[in-house]
């Protein structure tokens, strides 16, 4: 089994290789073109997603609350 120095020590080497590559310049390229394609999507963040999915949630409830309510008076007004 290869020990962790070992696998570490490559691991650097082949970082070190890429860096002097084009390989570099192309992953920095292909990093700007996503964020340059995801900002023109018009995306929200997840926490910004999960506030309007509560902020949904606690519509639904005040909504059937509400819905509970108008049957109610409905039942007693033509009784």
């Amino acid at each position: 089994m290869l020990k962790q120095p070992f696998i570490d020590e490559v691991s650097a080497k082949v970082r070190e290789i890429l860096a002097n590559t084009p390989a570099r310049d192309i992953e920095t390229n292909m990093r700007a073109m996503l964020a340059a394609m995801f900002a023109r999507l018009d995306l929200v963040t997840r926490h910004e997603f999960d506030v309007q999915t509560e902020l949904l949630a606690r519509t639904r409830e005040k909504l059937a609350a509400l819905e509970t309510r108008l049957t109610e008076f409905d039942k007693k007004g033509t009784s």
